[in-house]
């Protein structure tokens, strides 16, 4: 029998699914490499502050709109950023340099 996967639980007791952890360190890494708070980044990117730090703790489902909003912010291109959450889930690639 194929083991599952564990999944942390949000605050609200929705279980957090390994792909959307990924996806909000990968963005909380990008975001501190270019020294900026959560609160300027939701400012670049025009998203409310409150909805960044759920996007970083997993907690978000972040639309198509939306990630592009986020990556033109942190200054990469979407796929970049994309790239930087498979690296988190451990796929084995690198990050791509910038």
């Amino acid at each position: 029998m194929p083991r599952q996967r564990s999944r942390a639980a949000a605050p609200s007791g929705r279980r957090l699914s390994p792909e959307h952890v990924a996806l909000g360190r990968a963005i909380r890494d990008l975001r501190e490499g270019i020294g900026i708070s959560q609160e300027t980044l939701a400012d670049r990117s025009g998203l409310h502050r409150t909805y960044v730090g759920g996007i970083e703790r997993g907690e978000r489902n972040l639309s198509y709109g939306n990630l592009l909003k986020v990556a033109s912010a942190l200054k990469v291109s979407p796929s970049q950023l994309l790239s930087h959450a498979e690296y988190g889930r451990g796929t084995g690639r690198r990050p791509p340099t910038r």
